[in-house]
């Protein structure tokens, strides 16, 4: 079966997985996926995350984190789809509860937060929300 938008699923599978409390969730790999858990690592929204490869199939594992039972992740909505995709210059990046969440941003630089992408001067594609 094929997939017409992989970051949505996969943000979906990290939703669905942090509402039963699962430690871990899996999904096919890809290099955007990649780039995306590595901004939430740094950030602090999930533990950390390992590829594997079988055969010739990667995939990715990532380990989600709990504070007190709950799930660090509040909100994760995607914001740019492949119908629509949406642009926005350093000067308009959108702030996620005034700075307190992330937009992730996919510029000409790499996969970044919406704060170090204004502070480098970059625009880009505002990927997805996270709170």
């Amino acid at each position: 079966m094929s997939m017409n938008d992989p970051i949505s699923d996969m943000l979906a599978r990290i939703k669905n997985a942090q509402a039963v409390n699962k430690r871990t969730v899996s999904m096919p790999s890809s290099t955007a996926k990649v780039a995306i858990v590595e901004v939430l690592k740094d950030e602090g929204y999930v533990r950390g995350y390992e590829v594997s490869t079988e055969g010739s199939k990667n995939t990715l594992t990532i380990e989600l984190k709990y504070v007190d039972g709950r799930g660090v992740i509040d909100r994760l909505d995607r914001y740019s789809k492949p119908g629509r995709r949406r642009y926005f210059s350093k000067d308009d990046l959108p702030r996620v509860l005034n700075g307190l969440g992330v937009a992730i941003i996919s510029t000409s630089k790499g996969v970044m937060t919406d704060s170090r992408a204004r502070s480098e001067g970059h625009g880009g594609e505002v990927i997805c929300l996270v709170a």
